[in-house]
């Protein structure tokens, strides 16, 4: 155990977060979202399947700035026809109360999410039963100070 670390996070995401820059994101996957096969292409995968996503989102975001030069940092998948994922509201509100303010979220339709998801820097899967509970998340800076 470490002081002022959220305990969640393990040495594998630690390390994870700390080698991400400005810009990566970090895709933060539901059970049922095909995270091995997913992040093939970055080859980085931590598995934290008792956890929620909202409670990863939680612990990530204790120690990971949001991206404040986007127009969005965070990214949900949508079920599309305009219709919200149930987990929305959730995510949004652990959003900006790490945050500080409120913090501009894009849905994305299901396969958009997919595609936009390859490219994360690292996926990791969690045990979230609610349907599309899925949340991109982009790396923003530490200022001087911080």
């Amino acid at each position: 155990m470490l002081k002022g670390i959220p305990p969640l996070l393990n040495g594998e995401l630690l390390r994870i977060l700390r080698d991400m820059g400005h810009g990566d994101e970090l895709a933060i996957v539901d059970a049922n979202y095909p995270a091995t096969s997913a992040s093939a292409v970055s080859g980085r995968l931590v598995r934290l399947d008792a956890a929620s996503a909202t409670d990863v989102l939680a612990a990530v975001l204790a120690l990971f700035p949001l991206d404040e030069f986007v127009s969005s940092p965070a990214f949900v998948m949508s079920p599309g026809g305009g219709r919200k994922a149930p987990v929305l509201a959730a995510f949004q509100s652990v959003l900006d109360a790490a945050h500080g303010t409120r913090v501009k979220v894009t849905a994305l339709e299901r396969f958009k999410f997919y595609d936009r998801a390859r490219q994360a820097y690292a996926f990791v899967a969690t045990g979230e039963r609610r349907l599309y509970g899925n949340v991109i998340v982009k790396k923003g800076i530490v200022r001087p100070g911080e």
